[in-house]
């Protein structure tokens, strides 16, 4: 209902003002259902990271990173070059402006900037070449969301322990804190770390993703515990130091998929889909936005490390201070999701090696898309962190490859539409969705996994990019505003 035809339908009942206003909201709000029109502010962007697009991995002062070294002595494949974005920035931010995104999310380069990911050197060109990427997107009236920390750890830094070592915080802290000088009078949004939990869980618990130390009985909790106070001591300089003049918000980026229970009717399987999701969501977010580890970590993990004859958990205690420390530390909701998988309740195994698997104690199936999983996500964040905003900072859809990528746009479209849903019926405060990704780029090991709303052909020495369906696709959901 159209809001002049409200006011023909108060004329004959003879209706109050206010029921009037009522009415009208009411129809406003039903034409918005009905046309799947984003709310007013609601932000639609897209997503890289440095290490995956950039290349020119030791140019102009750059510092050797983990994952330099990894793929050096570890793989077929490298991010040396990637797509090439350190030189081709501009004609990558004219896609992001053509995408009619609102909001480029993105990271900096740790050893860009700090060669050895300390202050003793500051790499001036790295600062230009971020400057530069800033300015052009404010300009375009295009919102950075700036990533701090995208898994590439100076190697330097980690050859001191990385999250192992508490000194890291301070290091990180010192990058934190430059970064808001230097940047922060134009940017709004920032995420501290990008998915603590695949940092921990793969970088550290495997010996396959940089930096591979394989530790994942323990070690895995000690760099959470660590990278968390990593997190809050960014979080509280910029609170202390930068919010009053700067007036942005921080973050941090979570991860993972939704766990449905497989069978829904089933106490066990729901008992399973909790846990999982507080082992991968709330191991991270339950300190930042409750205070201390969920007790299911605390319990599964401290009655397993008893069994195995420790003299305490494997997972480290926080101090009270520590608590109200990292407690709080989040202006808003930020995550990145994929796909679903189904969990199924099993026995516990035996005491043996210890592992994050056997703590978890969970059979999880692979995952699937499932639209209608994001917003079950959307309501389990809210319900249980109350966190006011939440911005989706990276979902997409991997493929093949080739320019007709109806699948790519089927599962964005299914995704948007289940976020409406959360917005317009349950009352979620989504603020912003970010694709994965701007193009296609180095996954982490291979160029064959296809990401991109834009094709790159890594082939050819121009790294030439190509349009694919979803992009112009997308390009319309932008400039309508609606799916």
């Amino acid at each position: 209902m159209k809001c002049d035809a409200c006011f023909l339908v108060s004329f004959r009942y003879k209706m109050t003002a206010l029921q009037v206003l009522l009415l009208c909201f009411i129809a406003g709000s039903q034409a918005l259902l009905d046309t799947r029109a984003f709310p007013p502010d609601f932000m639609l962007g897209v997503a890289t990271s440095a290490y995956q697009i950039e290349g020119a991995w030791n140019e102009d002062g750059k510092g050797e990173n983990v994952f330099d070294f990894f793929y050096h002595t570890q793989g077929n494949e490298t991010g040396d070059v990637a797509c090439d974005s350190y030189h081709k920035w501009e004609e990558d931010i004219q896609n992001v402006v053509d995408l009619g995104a609102q909001f480029y999310r993105f990271s900096i380069s740790w050893t860009r900037i700090l060669p050895d990911g300390t202050l003793g050197n500051i790499n001036q060109k790295g600062i230009d070449y971020y400057m530069n990427i800033i300015k052009a997107l404010k300009s375009n009236n295009i919102e950075p969301v700036v990533t701090i920390f995208h898994y590439d750890e100076p190697l330097h830094i980690s050859k001191l322990g990385g999250f192992l070592n508490d000194a890291i915080v301070d290091y990180f802290g010192d990058f934190a804190r430059l970064l808001y000088s230097t940047f922060g009078q134009y940017v709004k949004y920032w995420l501290t770390i990008n998915e603590p939990s695949i940092i921990c869980l793969y970088g550290y618990g495997s010996e396959g993703f940089a930096p591979a130390l394989g530790v994942i009985g323990d070690g895995i909790y000690r760099c959470s515990y660590t990278l968390l106070k990593a997190h809050a001591r960014a979080y509280h300089i910029y609170d202390e130091e930068f919010r009053a003049t700067q007036n942005g918000k921080v973050s941090i980026a979570m991860e993972g998929p939704w766990y449905d229970p497989s069978d829904p009717s089933s106490a066990f399987d729901q008992e399973a889909s909790e846990r999982a999701l507080q082992f991968r969501e709330g191991w991270f977010a339950n300190p930042i936005f409750v205070g201390d580890w969920h007790q299911i970590l605390k319990d599964r993990i401290g009655n397993r490390s008893q069994q195995e004859g420790l003299a305490r958990s494997r997972l480290p205690s926080f101090t009270e201070d520590e608590i109200a420390y990292v407690k709080g530390t989040s202006d808003y909701y930020s995550f990145n999701v994929y796909g679903t998988v189904n969990t199924t309740w099993i026995p516990d195994e035996e005491i043996g090696e210890a592992s994050y698997y056997s703590d978890l104690g969970v059979n999880v199936t692979d995952v699937f898309d499932d639209p209608a999983g994001i917003r079950k996500f959307l309501n389990w964040i809210n319900d249980r962190y109350n966190p006011g905003e939440i911005m989706i900072t990276e979902n997409g859809k991997e493929n093949g490859g080739g320019l007709e990528d109806d699948d790519r746009i089927q599962y964005i479209q299914g995704y948007l539409s289940s976020i409406l849903d959360a917005i317009y019926e349950d009352y979620v405060n989504v603020i912003g969705y970010s694709a994965w990704s701007l193009m296609d780029n180095f996954e982490w090991g291979t160029y064959s996994r296809k990401f991109g709303l834009i094709q790159v052909d890594f082939g050819s020495p121009n790294r030439t990019r190509t349009w694919k369906k979803a992009a112009y696709w997308y390009k319309n959901v932008t400039a309508s505003r609606q799916l």
